[in-house]
């Protein structure tokens, strides 16, 4: 089993070397895209000065030493918005999913709020919260939101309504067959749900910070670029992308650990 894991490990690993190793020589004379993408090795010097750097009393460069601060400024904004979203959208979507009153009443606005891009809020949430985190953390929630609430709603829906009917035959309360039968039922809808809200509440950070707020990944990677540092905007987004796989990954070991009643069941069958 390890020897497997380590060998998918490997694979995993496999492309993005490729890439890096032909990117390299693609830029290693200044050639590539003219010279405007700096080649991996000066990226990784960049981001060594700016993750571990010590600023000297004359030094005027703001990508010294604080590359854990702008990683910790996103980081809990997007922990906080998703929080939110998940408060919000995985209870709402187990009762749309479960009552055809709810879903009458409150799906279609939902449906129609949906396709706004995240973008379009960026004005509303400036006007309300001003340049803020909450601005931010407000952006984040409502990106997430909606896939997580989709999905749940959708995996409550898909309840075999044979178990259903044999909760109530056991003389169990709606309360009862939410908590017990629609709410397990629905997890690996949730869940595949909070994967796609994650990603989209890091893609909502970088857009709310390059705009709403002045920290953060997201801040740094527009104020790099402004100030022709695409050294420091190539770390900045190999960090985006690496703690989204990271979170990504939590998320798909939880799932893993509360759902494998699943695949027992799966197994036996």
């Amino acid at each position: 089993m390890l020897n497997a894991r380590w060998a998918k490990s490997g694979l995993a690993m496999l492309l993005p070397i490729v890439l890096i190793v032909l990117w390299q020589l693609a830029g290693h004379d200044g050639a590539l895209a003219g010279g405007a993408l700096p080649t991996p090795d000066r990226v990784w010097k960049a981001w060594l000065i700016w993750g571990f750097g010590t600023p000297g009393p004359m030094s005027l460069s703001p990508y010294i030493g604080n590359w854990i601060d702008a990683v910790a400024f996103s980081s809990f904004r997007v922990a906080k918005g998703f929080a939110m979203a998940i408060v919000v959208g995985i209870p709402l979507g187990i009762v749309l999913g479960w009552s055809k009153l709810a879903a009458a009443l409150v799906d279609p606005t939902i449906q129609w709020l949906r396709p706004i891009p995240i973008t379009a809020w960026l004005p509303i949430s400036i006007a309300i919260y001003g340049i803020s985190d909450f601005g931010a953390i407000f952006l984040i929630a409502i990106g997430a939101f909606y896939p997580i609430v989709v999905n749940t709603t959708q995996g409550a829906r898909d309840v075999d309504k044979t178990w259903i009917r044999a909760a109530l035959m056991m003389g169990a309360s709606k309360i009862d067959i939410l908590r017990r039968v629609v709410l397990p039922a629905a997890l690996p809808a949730v869940f595949t749900g909070l994967r796609i809200g994650l990603g989209i509440a890091w893609t909502a950070v970088i857009v709310a910070e390059i705009v709403a707020v002045k920290s953060g990944l997201g801040y740094v990677l527009w104020d790099a670029y402004y100030v022709g540092r695409m050294d420091i905007v190539i770390a900045d987004m190999v960090s985006i992308g690496l703690f989204g796989f990271m979170s990504d990954w939590a998320i798909v070991q939880l799932e893993f650990a509360l759902l494998r009643w699943r695949r027992l069941q799966s197994f036996n069958a």
